[in-house]
């Protein structure tokens, strides 16, 4: 069974500080111990008949990717401030070598600027905030009761990464390098 994973333990903070309702939220009264708390992680996960606990996901909109514990919800609503956009929506996607990026996703009346897009995103979030990659949809997809439809959300193309035109090496060591980086990117 899917549930929130909670831990607890004298290894855990007693709260956020300065923040006690953020501290109420995360910390909950703990249900075997008197006067203990568990800390709610936000993470999904289930115990299987091994012992072993299988990662699901995140109960929010929250990722992680490359250390860095980002709010996908923050970044849209960063995105949609900025006017640049119609609508805008920010997700974490796999490429090939299965390494999380963000990517955007807009639609934008009268065309996307992707350079003053992602310069407005560059002067309010840190740069790891900022999605790599940009897919821009005619409308974004929406369910029946109006929520978007991120499962049908397409997937960027594999070229998307690149913003810029291809330049060949220009010598040997050149040559070896783009040798090394093509194997390890794929």
């Amino acid at each position: 069974v899917a549930g929130e994973l909670c831990v607890s333990g004298i290894q855990v903070a007693m709260g956020y500080l300065n923040q006690p309702a953020l501290t109420a939220e995360k910390f909950i009264p703990h249900p075997f111990e008197t006067n203990g708390s568990m800390y709610r992680t936000g993470d999904l996960a289930r115990w299987l008949p091994d012992g072993n606990i299988e990662y699901l996901g995140r109960v929010d909109d929250q990722v992680k990717i490359r250390g860095y514990r980002i709010e996908l919800g923050e970044i849209e609503s960063v995105l949609q401030q900025s006017g640049l956009v119609k609508q805008g929506v920010v997700m974490a996607r796999a490429d090939a070598n299965g390494h999380k990026r963000l990517v955007g996703y807009v639609s934008a009346s009268g065309g996307f600027d992707r350079e003053a897009t992602v310069s407005w995103l560059q002067d309010r979030l840190p740069e790891y905030m900022v999605p790599a990659v940009w897919v821009v949809l005619d409308s974004i997809p929406l369910t029946a009761n109006g929520k978007v439809n991120r499962a049908v959300l397409p997937e960027p193309a594999d070229d998307s990464l690149s913003d810029t035109g291809y330049t060949a090496p220009r010598n040997a060591e050149e040559s070896l390098l783009a040798e090394i980086w093509q194997e390890l990117l794929g």
